[in-house]
């Protein structure tokens, strides 16, 4: 049987788990002990596939740094979290929203998806050529099964334009993980519902994309210690946060941060540099532009 066919029962998201074979019998509790136990399953198949987590990291933090971008493609639940993640991006990272970009099959619908454009692999092709890929960028397909068509038609796609493939799939031996340069199969086992990919599969692909996400915005240099110093701070809770993060980083008291925020234009970084280095806000403003916006590097400067 060919592995892009309508057949589907030889898949590792596909089988049936005897541990939940009696589901529809069990009390509620016991249906939630019995879900909770599969979750537990998922971090333990993650940390298995975290050297590929790590290789696809490395891929696209220099891709991006070279000034390329990152497309995350997948349909239903795989495709809604790409989106998840892409959206976070900016908020978090201080990202210009074309940097990380998400691809859903059908679109991301406000009330119902439209599942059955996942079936078109030329869709997938042709929404990574209306986004104008190009060959410096990063194209990370997503699908639970790992073998579906509208995603390895977007893979297929970036491969002959030079982008970088990365695949993310929770069979082994996948299709896509055949098709892409990196292969990240993170297989959880049958699901506690047959066939159900929002469950452990979709909590494998969500640990995994905040993984890549956040693993590639430190190697940017987007992260001094673990505080987010590049964050937009676009509400009155965020602008508390950015204040807190600067006092914690540096251990400065709430005036010495408040007038180094004024001074920088409430800019995190050059507000840190500022502080722990001593200097003007100016000073601190030309350390960052030598050092690539890397605060530490700029700390050394």
């Amino acid at each position: 049987m060919d592995r892009q066919s309508p057949g589907i029962r030889h898949l590792d998201t596909e089988q049936v788990n005897p541990r939940t074979r009696d589901l529809d019998q069990c009390s509620t509790m016991e249906l939630l002990r019995l879900m909770n136990a599969e979750d537990f399953r998922v971090p333990v198949a993650v940390e298995a596939a975290l050297p590929a987590v790590a290789e696809a990291v490395d891929l696209i933090a220099g891709a991006l740094r070279r000034g390329g971008r990152l497309f995350y493609v997948g349909a239903g639940t795989s495709g809604r979290l790409g989106v998840l993640d892409a959206y976070e991006c900016p908020p978090t990272f201080g990202t210009p929203p074309e940097l990380v970009q998400a691809l859903v099959a059908g679109g991301v619908a406000r009330d119902r998806a439209d599942e059955s454009a996942e079936d078109d692999p030329e869709l997938g092709a042709a929404d990574l050529a209306e986004r104008g890929l190009a060959a410096g960028d990063v194209v990370v397909g997503i699908a639970a099964s790992g073998r579906t068509p509208y995603v390895v038609g977007a893979l297929q796609y970036a491969r002959s334009a030079g982008a970088s493939t990365v695949a993310l799939a929770c069979s082994g031996g996948s299709v896509i993980g055949d098709l892409a340069d990196k292969a990240i199969e993170v297989t959880v086992g049958p699901e506690a519902l047959t066939g159900s990919t929002r469950l452990k599969a979709g909590t494998a692909q969500k640990l995994v994309l905040n993984m890549i996400s956040t693993g590639v915005m430190v190697k940017l240099g987007k992260v001094y210690q673990n505080f987010m110093v590049d964050m937009e701070a676009s509400n009155g809770k965020l602008r508390q946060r950015a204040r807190g993060i600067v006092a914690m980083a540096t251990g400065e008291e709430e005036s010495a941060v408040e007038a180094a925020m004024a001074a920088t234009g409430d800019h995190m970084k050059a507000s840190i540099v500022m502080l722990l280095a001593g200097v003007s806000a100016e000073e601190a403003f030309r350390r960052l532009a030598e050092a690539d916006g890397n605060v530490r590097g700029a700390l050394q400067a």
